[in-house]
């Protein structure tokens, strides 16, 4: 399964903008509640040096794009629909935003850090919201989900676990399966949480609530876009150290300045690159006054200010969350290309540990099933099918066909 990150959050917050500024597909942007209502698919780029640069090639990608020796990795994006207080309780679509999440790795939550929309996502005055509490209340409805799916058979798997003989954790994870948690993620929690194995049955709701919160801190991390921080009232700014004291990372992000950007990249105006601090004007004769003056405002209200628009950055840290390394495989370790003839051709975001094997079933199952050997291109040295692979490699994998 490819990894996948989730654009969650309270409706009207920028989510599509967000996520159309993001990615190479164009979600309805509108501004009043509830506008996503099936989940939006798109791809988003990770930037990692190509190794074109370090073999001296001329790179010919295929499932990625390389900008100056900057290969841009493909990682799966889906918007989902707003979440509201007690979504977890099938209120609004509540439902279906946390049944859409289940594949998700990593959760991006955008914040409107303007403060101009209330707890139901309808528009408000400027700063009369604290933003602040969506943080809270979107942990808040992850959590109790978790939770409540737990909840449905835990006297169960208690039981199971008392009478049986069956580790909870195991149970657990087979139970949570469908949601990307693992054994490794319960075992983590219930050691970390100290609740005793022997007899599930007497962990209070208060000691599920708490196993729910971590799993969800462990199995997947959340990173909040404070979005729309160039009109953000500078008090609200100033709670940022706040909320990275609670755990999260925080990125200060406009969605609307970078879709701008690339906007006006994409018709020929300006060159820029996703996640620069600055851009250059190409035709200036062809810009409008109002086109002129936008411009400016982004340079000088976000760029100069937060040093770029947040969205490559919120993407990047995502992927540091997960740990996540870059592995090119090759047909040819002496060439570096496929049948087809490309060059460095694909790119593949593997977890850390991940090994040779993992990534000959990345590529396809038959040759995961047919796994011989592998070859670091690099130095040209077989490798086994448990070689630990590290961010950067370039591998040959030899199947037996």
């Amino acid at each position: 399964m490819s990894m996948q990150i989730g654009i969650v959050g309270k409706p009207n917050v920028g989510k599509s903008t967000f996520f159309n500024a993001a990615t190479d597909a164009h979600a309805e942007i509108a501004n009043y509640p509830f506008t996503t209502i099936d989940a939006n698919h798109g791809v988003m780029y990770v930037r990692k040096p190509c190794p074109c640069k370090d073999f001296g090639v001329t790179c010919t990608p295929h499932n990625s794009k390389c900008v100056d020796g900057t290969r841009f990795v493909p990682i799966d994006a889906i918007d989902v629909a707003g979440l509201v207080p007690d979504a977890f309780k099938g209120k609004g679509l509540g439902n279906k935003f946390l049944d859409d999440l289940r594949q998700a790795h990593a959760l991006i939550h955008i914040v409107d850090a303007s403060g101009s929309a209330d707890a139901e996502g309808n528009p408000c005055g400027l700063g009369e919201y604290d933003p602040l509490n969506d943080v809270d209340f979107l942990e808040k409805e992850v959590v109790y989900w978790l939770k409540s799916i737990i909840k449905k058979s835990w006297e169960d798997i208690a039981r199971k676990c008392e009478v049986a003989g069956e580790k909870v954790d195991k149970m657990l994870a087979e139970k949570l399966t469908g949601l990307g948690i693992t054994e490794e993620h319960i075992h983590g929690a219930i050691r970390t949480l100290n609740l005793g194995t022997d007899k599930p049955s007497k962990w209070t709701d208060d000691e599920l609530l708490k196993l729910s919160g971590y799993i969800r801190k462990i199995s997947k991390p959340m990173l909040i876009a404070f979005n729309k921080s160039d009109i953000a009232p500078d008090a609200t700014m100033a709670k940022l150290e706040e909320i990275e004291k609670q755990g999260y990372v925080v990125v200060p992000t406009s969605a609307e300045a970078e879709l701008a950007l690339t906007n006006a990249m994409n018709k020929g105006l300006i060159d820029y690159n996703p996640g620069s601090s600055d851009f250059k004007i190409l035709m200036e004769s062809d810009l409008s006054e109002k086109q002129t003056k936008a411009l400016e405002y982004i340079k000088t209200h976000v760029l100069q200010k937060y040093g770029s628009t947040g969205i490559q950055k919120c993407i990047e840290k995502s992927v540091k969350m997960l740990d996540l390394i870059v592995v090119y495989p090759v047909e040819d370790d002496t060439h570096l290309t496929d049948k087809e003839g490309r060059i460095l051709p694909d790119a593949y975001l593997m977890p850390r540990g991940s090994t040779a094997k993992d990534l000959a079933y990345k590529v396809h199952t038959d040759i995961g099933d047919h796994f011989i050997r592998a070859i670091d291109a690099r130095t040209h040295r077989v490798i086994g099918s448990d070689h630990e692979l590290k961010d950067g490699d370039v591998i040959r994998i030899v199947a037996d066909s």
